[in-house]
């Protein structure tokens, strides 16, 4: 019996429309990402990232179109998507720590929630995530102990628990400053590299994040304006292109949209 061919793209994202509030946010949406890739999604505050973000783990199904990951249909029925999600981890924007739990705790818990494994394996696989974000000695301090840049390290660190073939990122550099960014962004581009992973780094930090991709998506004005690599991204001369990477007030990108038509 001959083996199922392994899809080159881990996400693939075909003629697709996101509707929230019976408003359209994104339509027109083809995208893929490669598998072993790191792919920056880039675009202004309420482009719309973040509601693409929500179609890939299944918490907002497509109006129209498809949405696969890994060769799959993002399922609709809970323990189907459930499923999905373990092979899908997601560092949030505000980290999401609980704050009466230490540090190895709240990186145990994905582990202690989706597996069986003994406490003791628990134990050495937590300390395992940590040393690989540069963080074991701080097992046992509480999020509150941490500054900006090792919090996002933690958080890193249990999005990694499941050992999940795609990661994705969603702001992860918010708040931090220039230092702890680079650390952010090397981390993410060594792990994706030795684990083997695909990354999908959703941001607005344009200059910090492109130095690691291997693609670039911007998104803009309800669609993607430009898909391609970093390298043509700078090159691009396209209005849209220009203003968002200049940080231009005035342009075809309007700082203060009106919403969208609602949907059909």
């Amino acid at each position: 019996m001959s083996a199922v061919p392994t899809p080159a793209n881990a996400v693939r994202f075909d003629g697709v429309r996101l509707d929230r509030g019976g408003r359209t946010i994104l339509s027109g949406i083809d995208l893929t990402v490669p598998r072993g890739s790191v792919t920056a999604v880039l675009g202004p505050s309420g482009s719309g990232k973040s509601t693409l973000l929500a179609a890939l783990t299944g918490e907002l199904a497509p109006a129209a179109g498809t949405v696969e990951v890994f060769g799959e249909r993002v399922p609709q029925r809970q323990r189907a998507l459930l499923t999905l999600r373990k092979r899908i981890g997601v560092m949030l924007q505000g980290n999401g720590l609980l704050t009466d739990l230490t540090v190895a705790e709240n990186v145990a818990l994905p582990l202690r929630t989706h597996t069986d494994l003994p406490k003791p394996v628990i134990d050495q696989l937590v300390a395992m995530k940590l040393h690989a974000v540069g963080l074991r000695l701080a097992a046992d301090l509480y999020p509150r102990e941490l500054s900006g840049g090792m919090a996002r390290r933690v958080a890193l660190a249990r999005a990694l628990a499941l050992d999940p073939p795609l990661m994705v990122y969603d702001e992860p550099l918010t708040g931090l400053d220039p230092i702890a960014s680079g650390v952010i962004m090397s981390l993410i581009s060594r792990l994706n590299a030795n684990l083997g992973m695909t990354s999908i780094i959703v941001t607005h930090h344009v200059h910090e994040t492109l130095p690691i991709a291997d693609r670039a998506i911007v998104i803009a004005n309800g669609g993607i304006v430009f898909s391609g690599t970093p390298a043509e991204l700078e090159a691009s001369r396209d209005p849209l292109v220009l203003q968002f990477l200049h940080g231009q007030p005035d342009g075809p990108i309007a700082f203060d949209s009106a919403p969208r038509t609602e949907a059909a």
